[in-house]
């Protein structure tokens, strides 16, 4: 039995001396083969691949070699059907992926559109590129090319059918931030996490909302930093190729009163500790959510929300009963436990 093995590069020569060890001494492990980083081939005789699977976390990928060939896309695509006919059941949709180490007269797009079309012209299966049943593996290194088929839920996708997508719900939220003053540094540090929080989850806005009258530099401060920490996440975004098109999240200040005011015909949703657990009112969390176009969740900060806008509130929830979040984990708290809340289903 010939293996290829997967890994986290600059983990696989761990991964090979693990495999040392657990293999019998007939085996054969070679790590880094021809010099490429992440892989281990092995040969064995012994021990199933589920028992390496459960012994080393370190593996991302164990394929078993079904057939290897000289790395010429003729050869390929006839291999590829002889294994595709072994594995591929009548009905069963499939793709192919290939990943290609060294110079060849082709990419590994040509390989996956000549060997999916070899596959399909001889069994008749039918294509899926983004949730197929079964996955015929192309890896190739140097002048051999080796074939595996696994099936379809060995590849851990970020989306996948039925699996829900907060965008919708994260759109209608606008957050309402009481600032945190104090010192100076302080609340510039505490404005770049709450600005990172605000740019990560894509919220529809975010308000910084004093009650009172505040020390007009602190103030300053807290808002350079929000616009730090939303400018430094949204470059990462940017970089990252995020899901989705990415935009600053938009910054407003207004009085906190004066905001209640303006929005009380919208969703209010004061976070408190003296507030309801979300497990008693998350049939009204819902509710409102699924009835207004904007709901406005008030934070508060080194204070909490003060009590008279209590009466102006939807709901009055506490996402952690038992504790005081801190200012700087309250953000992504709050958040994280509404989406969770509006994700279950009722009862």
């Amino acid at each position: 039995m010939k293996l290829l093995v997967k890994t986290p590069r600059g983990l696989e020569r761990i991964v090979a001396s693990r495999l040392a060890e657990l293999l019998p001494s007939t085996s054969t492990v070679i790590s880094r083969p021809k010099g490429y980083l992440g892989l281990v081939l092995v040969e064995t005789t012994e021990l199933t691949p589920e028992r390496i699977l459960n012994e080393l976390p370190e593996i991302e990928k164990l394929f078993v070699i079904e057939e290897e060939v000289p790395a010429d896309l003729e050869r390929i695509c006839e291999a590829s059907v002889r294994v595709a006919e072994r594995c591929i059941r009548r009905g069963e949709s499939f793709a192919v992926r290939t990943t290609r180490r060294g110079r060849h007269g082709f990419t590994s797009i040509d390989v996956n559109v000549r060997a999916g079309a070899c596959i399909q012209g001889s069994l008749g299966n039918p294509v899926d590129l983004s949730y197929p049943d079964k996955i015929i593996w192309v890896e190739i290194i140097n002048d051999r090319a080796y074939i595996a088929c696994t099936r379809g839920d060995v590849e851990h996708k970020k989306k996948y059918p039925g699996k829900p997508d907060i965008k919708s719900l994260l759109e209608k939220i606008v957050v309402v931030q009481m600032p945190y003053l104090g010192d100076i540094k302080g609340a510039r540090n505490m404005g770049i996490r709450i600005g990172r929080a605000a740019q990560t989850f894509g919220i529809k806005a975010l308000y910084i909302s004093p009650y009172y009258r505040v020390d007009a530099f602190e103030l300053k401060e807290f808002i350079a930093g929000v616009e730090e920490g939303i400018r430094s996440r949204l470059t990462i975004q940017e970089r990252t190729g995020h899901l989705r098109e990415v935009k600053p999240v938009p910054v407003f200040l207004q009085d906190l009163y004066q905001f209640v005011r303006d929005h009380k015909d919208e969703g209010i949703i004061v976070t408190s500790t003296r507030g309801k657990a979300l497990r008693e009112v998350s049939d009204k969390l819902r509710k409102i959510f699924e009835e207004k176009e904007k709901v406005n969740v008030l934070v508060g900060s080194r204070e909490g929300i003060p009590t008279g806008v209590f009466r102006f509130a939807d709901l009055i929830i506490d996402v952690a009963p038992g504790i005081t979040l801190a200012t700087d984990v309250a953000f992504s708290s709050i958040i994280t436990a509404l989406i969770w809340c509006l994700l279950q289903k009722e009862e």
